[in-house]
């Protein structure tokens, strides 16, 4: 069964970019092949203009921990570690000099200085992702990829998500990619690029639509 078709994409550094299409279009699988969590049967994929499609395991691993940040519908935050926690253990894990005085500065950026010490179950699901985009801004990611990061969301809250998610890639440069299947969501980015039957039918520039700012929720 083929999913992507003759997919030839490219993604300029500082990029923000939507994917969409309707289910089956192959959208979440062409992110997990840019994340290396996936392997094309034929083709090359670079990352950061590094070849990964061959990488083992552990090499992929590495790259991804110094190049990438991850955002999910679901937050996939550990639910036995407080919102603080689980902004610094990817700092950890990074050796970050003084994690503790970085996970205090998005924390502060999130809006959330006063959840620190909360766990996932004690949060909305408006702090679970914000404290998620911390997360995944954490070790500062030259790429995020975001796979329908407001899809668990109200219309509300989604908005607030997005607004800081734009404030954040903004302030770090960050190329993001962002699945959706939502145009609303997409308008608030500079590029689209839209799947069916596993290729590209679209790519198209347009002016983002400007929300206003993140607030708590």
């Amino acid at each position: 069964m083929t999913i992507l078709d003759s997919i030839d994409l490219v993604i300029g550094a500082g990029e923000s970019v939507a994917i969409l299409g309707p289910s089956g279009s192959g959208k979440s699988t062409l992110l997990s092949l840019m994340a290396g969590l996936d392997r094309p049967t034929e083709g090359e994929i670079l990352l950061d203009g590094e070849p990964i499609q061959d990488l083992s395991e552990d090499r992929l691993a590495r790259l991804r921990r110094r190049k990438v940040g991850f955002v999910f519908q679901n937050f996939q935050l550990l639910t036995n570690q407080t919102a603080r926690e689980n902004i610094l253990l990817p700092l950890e894990l990074a050796g970050d000099a003084d994690p503790g005085a970085r996970a205090d500065e998005l924390l502060d950026q999130v809006g959330l200085s006063e959840r620190g010490h909360h766990y996932p179950v004690q949060l909305s699901g408006g702090e679970q992702q914000r404290i998620a985009l911390a997360r995944a801004f954490a070790t500062r990611p030259r790429i995020l990829l975001a796979d329908e990061p407001t899809g668990n969301l109200d219309s509300a809250t989604g908005e607030r998500v997005l607004s800081l998610l734009g404030e954040l890639q903004a302030q770090a440069g960050t190329t993001l990619v962002l699945v959706t299947h939502d145009r609303s969501v997409a308008s608030l980015v500079r590029r689209s690029v839209h799947l069916r039957d596993g290729r590209i039918v679209r790519d198209e520039v347009t002016a983002p639509v400007k929300l206003a700012g993140a607030t708590a929720g």
